[in-house]
């Protein structure tokens, strides 16, 4: 069981922003921008690798819900980046599925 199963299955305390039956968004505890929020689906997916087409609707909901995260911290009039990195070579640090949410200054050239 990874970490976000545990945060999810509440075992593992955190900053949750959001939740709703498909998803759950908390901060992150190591941010890299002054908003770093996670966006995660509460089905175990465990790398954008392994998305398949049944679940679009999912994954649709998840940008859906970044976006209105984003609005409500204040980020939507001057941007922020939506990130989701890809097993080890791309950044991918847990194994489950996950959507960067970063914003509150510029991020150019900034690590996710």
């Amino acid at each position: 069981m990874s970490i976000f199963e545990k945060i999810i299955q509440k075992e593992i305390p955190a900053n949750i922003v959001f939740e709703d039956d498909l998803c759950l968004a908390f901060t992150d505890i190591s941010p890299k921008a002054p908003v770093h929020i996670l966006i995660i689906p509460k089905t175990p997916i465990p790398t954008a690798a392994d998305l398949k087409p049944e679940h679009a609707s999912l994954m649709g909901h998840l940008m859906i819900k970044a976006t209105e995260i984003a609005k409500e911290q204040g980020l939507a009039e001057h941007g922020y980046r939506l990130v989701i990195n890809c097993k080890d070579h791309g950044g991918q640090e847990v194994y489950h599925l996950h959507i960067h949410l970063l914003g509150g200054k510029k991020l150019y050239g900034l690590p996710v």
